[in-house]
């Protein structure tokens, strides 16, 4: 198959294809001692949720870590939109394109894609329902370009890899009351018994950042607690540059996520429970914080941008 790929597909492939010498299997308890470090982390932090289960997703995560207060007046205000929809359905198009027959054509595809997810029953169907001739079409185009740029730069998915897309994975905590939830792009590839062999996959547009990387260690943690098996590497496709970032899951690796888990997830706790006030990073974030009016430090960091252009 290799001599049918273009250039940008031969160059994923080789970043993403199993090496000659692959990773060792995980040790006996490896999952049993993540669990352990994650509780241990939280203990005393867990009484102050009240009974009233905690969700921890790449997301809430990342906002946390960047800006407190950004996070706590942000966090339930989220709207759908184009831009905000654009993932969902250009996810749900590149899943029907797996075991599709026939031509995948793209315009076909995000077609399929909206009909299915417009006939769910969640937030996202309510806003196709009632989204303006003009958003939907904004929306079709941008699903239809991403849609065009997996196909033309990402390699054609074979069965034997085992492709999965829109994964969702969880995994549960002290009984259920702290809940560590994602939802995976693709996967390629699968354990084989303690052997990692997964390769976790995230989609992106844009310019990389380093929370692309921290958001799929997040999802490389779950999948070690809820298989015992880390995934073997992590890999953000990004599809308008048509570029792949693979990094190899190693103890280091897996360290460093337990750790911005554990500080994450007690910022979120102790903020959004009112145990202390939300504590103010400026940064990118700045530029459309609803509360940036009121914020003494993001007006300043805002105001010594525009001085220095």
């Amino acid at each position: 198959m290799s001599t049918s790929l273009n250039p940008a597909q031969r160059r994923a492939l080789e970043m993403l294809r199993l090496p000659a010498d692959p990773p060792p299997p995980a040790p006996d308890g490896l999952a049993a001692h993540v669990v352990s470090e994650l509780e241990a982390g939280l203990a005393d932090l867990v009484a102050q949720l009240g009974g009233e289960p905690l969700l921890v997703n790449k997301h809430a995560l990342a906002r946390i870590h960047a800006c407190e207060r950004h996070h706590f007046e942000t966090h339930r205000s989220f709207e759908w939109s184009p831009h905000t929809a654009r993932g969902s359905v250009t996810h749900k198009a590149i899943q029907l394109s797996i075991n599709w027959r026939g031509e995948r054509h793209p315009p076909h595809l995000v077609d399929e894609a909206l009909a299915i997810l417009v006939d769910s029953d969640d937030g996202l169907a309510r806003w196709l329902g009632s989204a303006t001739e003009a958003e939907r079409a904004e929306l079709r185009g941008t699903a239809i370009d991403l849609v065009s740029a997996f196909q033309e730069c990402f390699p054609p998915l074979e069965p034997r890899w085992r492709p999965v897309t829109e994964t969702g994975i969880r995994f549960e905590l002290f009984d259920g009351l702290v809940r560590l939830s994602g939802r995976v792009d693709l996967t390629l590839g699968h354990p084989a018994g303690a052997s990692p062999r997964k390769v976790i996959i995230d989609l992106k547009t844009g310019v990389p950042a380093s929370y692309h990387r921290d958001d799929l260690r997040f999802y490389g943690l779950i999948e070690t607690v809820r298989m015992g098996v880390p995934p073997r590497a992590l890999a953000t496709y990004y599809l308008d540059a048509a570029r792949v970032e693979v990094e190899e899951v190693t103890p280091a690796v897996l360290e460093a996520a337990l750790a911005r888990t554990v500080d994450g997830t007690r910022k979120l706790i102790e903020v959004l429970r009112a145990q202390r006030a939300a504590m103010v990073t400026p940064g990118s974030l700045c530029g459309w914080c609803p509360v940036r009016a009121d914020c003494s430090e993001g007006t300043a960091y805002l105001n010594e941008k525009l001085e220095w252009g």
